[in-house]
This record gives structure tokens, sequence and C-alpha cells, in this order.
């Protein structure tokens, strides 16, 4: 029997006495595809989690395989007809009902098999576009010939030197360019997977692939672009002291007149100055951990939240989880820390590599803020099809706050990982943290956002890409290229969101806003404490407030929940009056500087 007819089959409804309500229809379908939809996740994530903690062909076919049967379910011909029906009488529907079909719709969106060929063209295309990111063979240094490539390089070697403290400006600007080699060879595929994805978007009538992703916070386009044009505006007078702070420490660092205007993009230690790290002293606490082991660190993070009330993690995690680095000659695995919530009931796992420093401290938290996120709404009373976050950017919010406050220096204290004699320099702790996350948002929610809104909602023409993606750069970051960039390049291309996770950015710099104003409510309302000097440990208040705000998974508007929980809708203040004494630092240590980039 083919699966679409035993799909159609087992989500038909039994026969009454007498004819069920539109409701009653609904509910039907929903439990029924509910119970199909949960068996083949589950698959699916069993599957993907072999292929990710031992790397071979053969998981690998059997991720793809599991994946398929996922998309046969999810993609039905009778799932889009039934719930493309359902949603046209959305009147006679109640909310929950209409958030779970919301849902199929969207999910149907990603694999939709009533239309194959564009689907089979799209998916061949995605494959063909990862190989080519994946593989490409970068070059630090052409032979004399200009062709043959006499200094191979990686992307991870591009990353370490553009991050490094060398104040060789030359070799900044070799990796930078070898960093946008791939963007020629990447171009063509995205050319072709822009209209894929155009195509199937609006075959679920939606104007643009950038409005179907959108669609998932319940928000229009524009109504999106207008709230990150908000949060870039509140931004940007402490991003403008930040920039120019930079610009004048690396025209010293590497020798060079200070820029008049945007800061030239091989000096920043990012390839495409989304962060900049390295640019702050006195702020390494990687020597504190080095004599701790692996076990402590995430025992520690679990302590985390249970000393707040929360029940511990449950047997299945220990057992199952991948947390520690493995030889290469026992397996391979991926590296990337991850949260999986297995079977979206009680099987819940994490795949880390922890090692003693204090980027797995904060990664070992905010990984485990997913876990206890998963299971807090994993229970009878949340839809199945509703067990997530209350918005795609709640998850990676929640445990970015949770990173936030396992950095705060009472809680570093009263676990022992700071001695008593340890001294703190706030400025540079919080000028720190700004060249990430401050930095981060006129990237995310300035260009990226921008440039792919651009790409799919206004079908910019392949001949505008790259002046308009630097265009968006210096308009919203204060950066620019070295040197000319024509349109037989594409700079935008070489950032793998843009080709593997397209039209989704914007959620990291919702994220960024949502976890200083979550941070700063349970600081200033709970515990009754200042933001930056905030000690969440064994508080059951802020334990109880989370467990209350976590459990509703995504069963409430993302929109009514912060204004019942926080008190407002998204709202970057509470990011700005955290860093407001690097503001008023910042405005004292540039007094009479060149600023600014017009």
């Amino acid at each position: 029997m083919r699966p679409s007819l035993f799909l159609a089959l087992a989500l038909c409804l039994p026969s009454a006495a007498r004819a069920a309500t539109l409701q009653e229809q609904a509910a039907q379908f929903i439990d029924d595809y509910s119970h199909l939809y949960q068996g083949a996740y589950t698959a699916a994530q069993e599957a993907s989690w072999k292929a990710s903690t031992d790397v071979t062909p053969e998981h690998e076919g059997r991720r793809t395989g599991a994946n398929a049967a996922q998309a046969g379910v999810t993609g039905s011909p009778y799932v889009i007809e039934k719930t493309r029906g359902l949603l046209k009488r959305k009147t006679e529907l109640d909310e929950r009902t209409l958030r779970q079909l919301q849902r199929i719709w969207w999910l149907a969106a990603e694999n939709p098999n009533d239309i194959p060929e564009t689907v089979a063209r799209r998916v061949e295309a995605e494959s063909r576009q990862s190989s080519t990111l994946d593989s490409f063979p970068f070059c630090a240094e052409r032979a004399p010939d200009g062709k043959a490539c006499a200094k191979p390089t990686t992307a991870n070697e591009i990353a370490e030197i553009l991050a490094s403290s060398s104040t060789d400006v030359a070799t900044h600007l070799d990796y930078w360019l070898a960093s946008k080699e791939s963007g020629p060879a990447l171009k063509p595929g995205l050319v072709a997977l822009r209209g894929l994805r155009n195509e199937v978007a609006r075959h679920f009538d939606y104007p643009s692939y950038f409005d179907l992703q959108v669609a998932w916070y319940d928000m229009t386009a524009p109504e999106m672009m207008a709230m990150l044009e908000s949060v870039l505006q509140d931004i940007r007078p402490l991003y403008e002291q930040i920039h120019c702070y930079a610009k004048h420490e690396l025209a010293k660092r590497f020798h060079q007149p200070v820029p008049k205007g945007p800061i030239p993009a091989h000096w920043l230690p990012n390839r495409w100055a989304q962060e900049w790290p390295g640019l702050v002293e006195g702020v390494n606490l990687d020597p504190y951990f080095k004599d701790r082991q692996p076990e402590w660190i995430v025992k520690q993070a679990e302590g985390f939240f249970t000393s707040m009330g929360f029940d511990p993690l449950p047997g299945n995690f220990w057992k199952n989880s991948d947390l520690y680095p493995v030889p290469q000659s026992e397996r391979k695995k991926n590296t990337h820390a991850s949260a999986w919530h297995i079977d979206i009931d009680h099987n819940v796992r994490s795949l880390q590599s922890i090692e003693p420093n204090a980027d797995w401290w904060s990664t070992a938290h905010h990984e485990l803020g997913h876990i206890f996120y998963f299971l807090a709404y994993a229970r009878p009373e949340v839809p199945i099809l509703l067990r997530d976050g209350a918005m795609r950017a709640f998850h990676e919010g929640f445990g970015d706050m949770v990173a936030i406050a396992a950095r705060q220096e009472p809680y570093l204290r009263q676990v022992g990982v700071l001695p008593a004699d340890a001294k703190i320099d706030e400025r540079r702790w919080l000028l720190a943290e700004a060249m990430d996350s401050i930095v981060f948002l006129p990237f995310a929610a300035g260009t990226m956002t921008h440039w792919e809104r651009d790409l799919y909602a206004g079908d910019m023409p392949p001949e505008q890409w790259n002046a308009r993606w630097w265009r968006y750069a210096r308009q919203y970051q204060g950066v620019a290229p070295p040197e000319p960039r024509g349109e037989e390049l594409c700079d935008a291309c070489t950032k793998t969101h843009i080709n593997d996770n397209p039209a989704y950015y914007y959620t990291y710099a919702i994220g960024t806003v949502f976890k200083y104003q979550l941070h700063d409510h349970i600081c200033r309302s709970i515990l009754r404490q200042e933001p930056r000097r905030c000690n969440y440990y064994g508080s059951r208040e802020a334990g109880d407030f989370l467990k209350a705000l976590l459990a509703k998974g995504a069963t409430e508007d993302w929109r009514k929940l912060m204004r019942e929980t926080v008190g407002s809708e998204l709202s970057s203040k509470p990011m700005m009056d955290y860093f407001s004494p690097l503001l008023d630092y910042l405005k004292k240590e540039n007094k009479g500087r060149a600023c600014g980039w017009r």
C-alpha cells in the first residue's frame, strides 16, 4: 500500500451516528496525525542521534531513510488537503486547535509530497550546495601563475588566524580573502534554491519563502522587519561607541591610520564581522577550570537547576547522552554541542565534548537549559504538536539566559570557580560581553535579515547580490570590504546559514534581546538583585517562575505570554540597561576621537 494512501486511511474519521462538528473532526484529525508524527519523529531522531555520535556512511544512510519516512507523514498530500480545508474554516475552530493545525501546515511546507518533483529538485540542490560548502578547498596564497594553490588552508584555520592577536595586517587580508573564495562556486546553487524555495512557499499561499519562515512567529514579514528595525535603533548609540572603540584599538594593533569611515572587514576577528572576540584582555576564566573534571562541569550545570527546585535529570539522560570527547580512533562524532528531545516526551539527551574551560562551562549550562525546557512542557496538558518553545527564539534565548546567569560573578564565587582573592574588572567583562551580544545584532537583524528578505521576498537580481550585501554591511555594521567586490563574487553565499538554514537568522537576534529581558525580570522583580551581579542559585522563587513559563510550551501566543510573565512584548530596554555602565565608560574613552562611518 502506498504511504499516502495508508496515511489517508489512518487519519480517516470513524463513522458516527451523527455528523461530527468541524471542531470534532479537526480534533480527531490532529489526534491521529500527532500519533503518527510522534512515531516518525522519534525514529528520525534516533537515527540522527546515531549518525551524529558515530559518523559512518551506514548511519548516515539510515538517517536519510528515517528523515524521508518522517517527510512522508508531514508532507502527505492527504495531510495537506485536509489541513488546507480545515484552515479555510478557521473561524469555527478554537485557538488551541488552530495553533496545532498551523504547525501541521508549516511542517508540511518543509517537504510537500503533493509537488514531489519540485521537492526532489530542491533536496538535490540543497545536497549539492552542502557538499560544495563542506568540501571547498580554501587557499591562503596562490602560486606565481595565479592558479595553483601555494598555501592551502581550512575554514577552521581561517577562523583562528582572523581571531588571533596577530599584528600582521597582510596575513589577515590574505585569510579574509581566502574565506570568500567559495562564493562564486556557491552562487549558482543559491540562485536555483531561491526559486525552488519560493515555489514551495507560494504553493502554501505565502508570497515568498521569507514570509513562510516568518509565519512561525505569527507575524507578517513587514511586522518582523519593523520589530527588528526598532531593536537596531535602540542599540545604535551603544553600537556606535563600541564601533569607535574597536576601530581605534584595531588601528593601533595593526599600526594603521584610523579610518574615517567603516572598519575594514579584514581587521575584524570574524569572517562576517558578526562578533568581535579577543579585543578585550583580562577576561580569561580558563585558568580557574584547569584543575576541574568535565564531569564536574556538567553536574554543576544540573545543580544550577536543581538548586531552584527543578527535578534532577532523568536516568535516561545520563545513560544515553554523549558528553565528553572520544579518540578519533574509537569513533568520529559531531563536536557541535546540541540538546535532543528524542520522543517529544521524556527521552532527552545531549551531545557535547565537554572540556574544563570557560566556554564549556557556559555551553553545558546552555544545553541543559534546553533539556530542562523540554522536560517542562513534556506533560499531558500540552499537546504533542505544541511541545516546543513559545516561539522559535525562546529555546535559544532561554539557553543563552542560563549562560548569562552561569557567568555572573556571585554564582561563580558561590560554586567555587572564583577564589575569594580573584579580582574582576566589571567594565572589561561588560565590554567583552558586548563584543559578542551587541555586536551580533547589526549583523543578524541588519545585514543578514535584510539581505535574505530582499533575496526571497524581493526577488533581488543575482547581479545585485554582492553590492546589496556590502551596502547593508556598511549601513548596519559600519564595515566595508578591503577592496572592491564585484558581482562575479558572492560574499553573502559564504555564510553557512544562507545556504542550509535560510531565512532564519533573525531568530538568533530575537533570542539575544529576549535573554536580557528575561534575565532582567528575574533579577529585578524576583531576586531583587542588580542584573550584572545576579545569582539565581538556590532561589525556589526564580525556579517556580521559570517552571511556570517553560511548562506552557507553545500553547499561547508568545507576545501574550511575554506580557503576562515579564510585563511587555519584546523590548531591548533591559539589554540597554544592562550595558548602561559600558556606554558611559565608552563615551569617556572615545571623547575627541573620530567616530561613526557615514
